[in-house]
């Protein structure tokens, strides 16, 4: 059996060339008392979208790329975040999916990237077969403030590293970092969705994505709906997947966000009818708007969903 690629160690030189290129990012990069490495891409400094860009990639765990990308298809939004990747499974489920809660006192974040892979907290690792090994861990946290010192030191445990090999890197939802690197997940949640209808995500053999970059927003709720329409009325993605053309097909069928009893609306506007309780949506919602699915042994495509430019105007525009 071939070996699963490391995300710790594949993504350890982006976060340490991010690191490096802190002051032309306009991100700015501290240590704790105990030497953990904070860094801070969008809370008390400007940050941008190619600091976000280079955040996609950490979060996909050195498995792949994401670029900026000209996008005719959204009258007034004209630029976009292409994200490829080696291994979708790995790089988007096991490691940019934020899906590790954290919590102390009235702090809480879900952890995103490679340091989860560490952790290895979630059940989702034990279908994946997958655990990381690695001498360093990074982990994206998508708030505008920093964990609490006690929150940090239990991170770096869970991890298996000492303190001082850690890095956090905080991604205000508002910010222009934030705003990319959320959308930079539209690849990763169709793997998500894919993995809750129980498509066998062995199958799952390569793909890639695209959403429009968002303006930003000026507060959290503002920020959020964006991003995520960014991803649900104007994202796109292809998979590729062996096995039967039908079930092929029903992938395909099954992924686009039209295929929610919430589609149709802004998130903002579906968000507030919940109450803001986001556990309360449906959450077959989050998924790209448009879905092609490739069966690799008979070559046919399958596609589904349509993108949705008069809610992407009205999500962005306001």
């Amino acid at each position: 059996m071939t070996a699963k690629p490391s995300v710790g160690k594949l993504s350890a030189p982006l976060v340490e060339a991010l690191v490096q290129d802190a002051e032309t990012l306009r991100l700015a990069v501290e240590r704790t008392a105990t030497g953990a490495r904070i860094v801070d891409a969008g809370i008390a400094v400007r940050g941008g979208l190619e600091a976000g860009r280079r955040i996609i990639e950490i979060c996909l765990g050195g498995l792949g790329r994401a670029t900026f990308q000209a996008d005719t298809r959204f009258k007034r939004w004209g630029q976009a975040v292409h994200v490829t990747t080696l291994d979708p499974v790995i790089a988007c489920l096991g490691s940019q999916y934020a899906g590790w809660s954290l919590s102390e006192g009235d702090f809480f974040a879900l952890g995103s990237g490679p340091g989860r892979a560490l952790a290895a907290k979630e059940t989702l690792y034990e279908e994946l077969a997958y655990k990381d090994s690695a001498d360093t861990a990074a982990l994206v946290l998508e708030v505008d403030k920093r964990p609490p010192d006690t929150l940090i030191a239990q991170i770096a445990k869970d991890c298996g590293v000492a303190e001082d090999k850690l890095t956090l890197i905080l991604t205000p939802t508002s910010s222009l970092a934030g705003t990319v690197q959320v959308v930079g997940r539209v690849l990763e949640v169709a793997l998500h969705k894919a993995h809750a209808i129980h498509f066998p995500l062995e199958r799952i053999v390569d793909g890639f994505g695209t959403a429009p970059v968002a303006p930003p927003g000026a507060d959290f709720i503002t920020a959020m709906g964006r991003t995520n329409d960014a991803v649900l009325y104007g994202g796109e993605i292809a998979l590729y997947v062996e096995g039967p053309e039908d079930e092929a097909e029903q992938l395909a069928n099954g992924l686009p966000s039209s295929t929610s009893r919430d589609h149709g609306r802004p998130f903002g506007e579906v968000f507030a009818g919940y109450n803001y309780d986001f556990y309360a949506c449906d959450p077959g919602l989050f998924s790209p708007a448009l879905v092609t699915v490739t069966a690799l042994s008979t070559g046919k495509s399958f596609t589904a969903g349509a993108y949705e430019p008069a809610l992407v105007e009205r999500s962005f525009g306001g």
